[in-house]
C-alpha cells in the first residue's frame, strides 16, 4: 500500500528473515521523525508502524507471548506525550485475547488520557483479521482504510 515500515531494532534482522528480499526496501533503518527523545524512544520500541512520508500513519503492538498491557501502555504513553497526534493504533493478537484486550483498554488509566479514552484511538486487529486483509488481491492498490472496510477491527 506504499508504506514504509518501521520495526524495532531488536526484532528486525528476525523480521526481515520471514519476507522475501524484495520487500525488504520498504523497512527502514531510521525513523524520519522529528520529536523530543522520550518521544522518539516510545515510537521505536512500537512492534510495527507505517508511516507515509515523515508522518506516521498506524501504529501495531502485537501481543502474542508478551502482556496486553505492556502494548496498551505503549500506546496511552505515544498519545500521552503527542496528544494531537493523528494517528491509528491497533492492538493484534490471537482471537482467544480479543475479550482481554477489549477490557484491558477500558481500565481507568487508559480511560483517562487528555485526549479521551485510549478505547477510542486504539482497536483491536485479530490474526485472522489480519491473514484476511493479506489475502486480498491487488492489496497494493488498496488504501490502508481497508482495516476498517472489511469490518475486521473491533474496538
Amino acid at each position: 500500500m506504499g508504506f514504509r515500515i518501521w520495526i524495532p531494532r531488536s526484532d528486525r534482522q528476525k523480521i526481515l528473515g520471514q519476507i522475501p528480499a524484495s520487500l525488504h526496501a520498504s523497512f527502514l533503518t531510521l525513523l524520519p521523525l522529528n520529536y523530543d527523545e522520550t518521544t522518539l524512544k516510545t515510537i521505536e520500541q512500537i512492534d510495527v508502524i507505517w508511516l507515509k512520508g515523515r508522518s506516521m500513519a498506524r501504529a501495531f503492538e502485537v501481543e502474542h507471548t508478551t502482556a496486553i498491557y505492556s502494548g496498551l501502555l505503549r500506546m496511552a504513553d505515544l498519545l500521552a506525550l503527542q496528544p494531537n497526534m493523528d494517528i491509528r493504533l491497533h492492538i493484534v493478537a490471537p482471537d482467544d485475547k480479543r475479550e482481554r484486550v477489549l477490557r484491558e483498554i477500558k481500565r481507568p488509566v487508559f480511560s483517562l488520557l487528555d485526549r479521551g479514552p485510549l478505547y477510542e484511538s486504539c482497536s483491536y486487529l485479530s490474526y485472522d483479521g489480519l491473514a484476511e486483509i493479506s489475502s486480498i488481491e491487488h492489496l497494493s492498490h488498496m488504501s490502508d482504510s481497508i482495516i476498517e472496510v472489511r469490518g475486521i477491527c473491533t474496538g
